[in-house]
């Protein structure tokens, strides 16, 4: 009800300034001015013109100076100086552009007010011009995106055999990270396989390099070495952000991406920078991607390499806390999954439905 009162209001303000106008029109008929005739306030608009213009400028690098902290973050990867250099030339350049444009439109507008007797010169071309704004803004552009093109091909091709390859996973509305165990290869997955009673990654348990995978809901990286992330959704389309790491990518339904790059400050270390000892780095969902929406954050610790390591070697295997999931190994896989996961004989004797049940 409020917004219809609300609408109405809107509706009936305009109607009435309207009919202002049509008044104003209609005196200035009626005492014979001459609808042609130009304000004696045009001088004062072109000054308006001009002090606006000063004013709106120094606005503009006011804020951005006095405020540039507060939207800006610590860069804390490799290739996140890359971008960041990439992102203020661009800036510099736009800026640059911007001022330019801006500065000569409001001083046309002043120098070139109406005043009598004084008639637009005929300017119908100029070939010299018309190349010079084409080409010179080409040659830039094509600068700008070859070497965007160069850093996005650096951070999407293959990763190094040392690199650390773990896996994100996005639903509605959280994210699940998988690990690789002690033979350092993530065993294959199949959307088939997702139930609901345990195996919400759809690890293939046929491969024998998903059983000492595990999983965790919060994001560990080594600082200094290689990391990939290796991203996929289960349902509809979310995005893995990473705001110190400049890492922003997509996660979508039936298309595997991935992101590469090498982590250069611990939590600890970040904490210390800003001074704040609570800081903690964390992963976003930046697609709009349901009603929970808000809930897609994750813890993200990035340790020294030797204390990821010991963390690594602390976290129980998928299979370790789904015992039951033996079962569904082939027989002939069953030992070898029972001691890469470190099950005990008395763990994989116990039923499917103490892990959760299957069937």
């Amino acid at each position: 009800m409020m917004s219809v009162i609300i609408g109405l209001g809107v509706i009936l303000t305009l109607v009435i300034l309207f009919m202002i106008f049509r008044i104003a029109s209609l005196v200035s008929v009626a005492k014979g001015r001459n609808p042609d005739e130009v304000s004696p306030n045009n001088g004062v608009h072109g000054i308006l013109f001009m002090l606006f213009m000063v004013l709106g400028l120094g606005g503009f690098f006011w804020y951005s100076y006095t405020h540039f902290d507060a939207y800006t973050l610590p860069v804390a990867s490799e290739h996140g100086v890359v971008t960041d250099r990439l992102f203020w030339i661009t800036m510099g350049i736009t800026v640059a552009a911007f001022v330019i444009i801006f500065a000569v439109m409001f001083w046309f507008v002043y120098r070139y007010q109406y005043k009598e007797g004084r008639k637009a010169a005929f300017y119908p071309d100029n070939h010299v011009l018309e190349l010079t704004w084409t080409i010179i803004p080409a040659l830039v552009l094509a600068v700008l995106i070859f070497t965007g093109l160069r850093a996005w091909n650096d951070i999407t091709s293959p990763a190094s055999a040392q690199a650390e390859v773990i896996e994100v996973i996005g639903q509605q509305f959280a994210w699940t990270v998988r690990y690789p165990g002690k033979d350092n290869t993530l065993g294959n997955v199949n959307f088939k396989f997702i139930d609901n009673f345990g195996n919400d990654l759809g690890l293939d348990l046929s491969d024998a390099k998903s059983f000492d995978d595990f999983k965790t809901l919060e994001l560990h990286l080594p600082k200094g070495r290689e990391v990939l992330l290796k991203i996929r959704a289960k349902d509809v389309l979310h995005s893995v952000f990473l705001p110190h790491f400049r890492v922003k990518m997509d996660a979508v339904p039936g298309m595997p991406t991935h992101f590469k790059f090498v982590p250069t400050k611990t939590t600890r270390q970040m904490r210390e920078e800003t001074g704040n000892p609570e800081f903690n780095y964390e992963m976003a969902c930046t697609e709009i991607c349901g009603r929970g929406h808000f809930s897609m954050r994750m813890l993200v610790v990035v340790h020294e390499p030797d204390e990821f390591d010991k963390w690594k070697s602390e976290q129980e295997t998928w299979l370790k806390q789904n015992p039951g999931y033996i079962e569904k190994i082939p027989a002939n896989l069953r030992e070898m999954a029972r001691l890469k996961a470190g099950i005990t004989t008395e763990q994989a004797a116990k039923p499917v439905l103490a892990a959760g049940g299957m069937e």
